[in-house]
């Protein structure tokens, strides 16, 4: 009862204010006051006013809540575990375990995969240039770019 009548005189005190922005001929600002104030009175028009105080004194109310938050915690802790363990089933864990130890092959591919660790050997570094020959290719890098600019 309190909360219907706190929300109807704020939505005459902003039909009011819409009122006195509109006599200023700010008619957008006017119109937008005018929606806002219409809220609080659309809500209790539809019940949901009533609704809230009901939930919000209700004791049955709030313990549905904690059973719902603790519902919530339950899945997220779950599925936080199951994440770090690798996920899947009991029966999938162990096929992937076999199949980690086998050294297994995908059917299509022709050699088996290099592991993490291993690399292709890298090529020998090549002997370094004398420092006039190094000088010259760059140049000649150069004035390829600036022929290809017309310079």
């Amino acid at each position: 009862m309190i909360a219907e009548t706190v929300c109807s005189a704020v939505a005459a005190a902003g039909l009011g204010i819409a009122a006195v922005t509109a006599y200023r001929k700010r008619f957008l600002a006017a119109a937008r006051i005018a929606a806002y104030a219409l809220v609080p009175l659309g809500l209790v028009m539809t019940g949901v006013v009533e609704w809230a105080a009901d939930t919000a004194f209700s004791p049955t109310a709030w313990a549905g809540f904690a059973v719902l938050g603790g519902a919530w915690a339950l899945f997220m802790t779950t599925r936080a575990v199951e994440r770090r363990r690798g996920g899947g089933t009991r029966k999938e864990r162990r096929a992937a375990a076999r199949s980690a130890q086998a050294g297994a092959v995908a059917p299509s591919a022709s050699a088996p995969s290099l592991g993490q660790g291993a690399r292709p050997a890298s090529r020998p570094a090549a002997a370094p240039a004398a420092p006039r020959a190094a000088a010259s290719e760059d140049f000649s890098d150069i004035e390829a770019i600036l022929k290809k600019h017309g310079i």
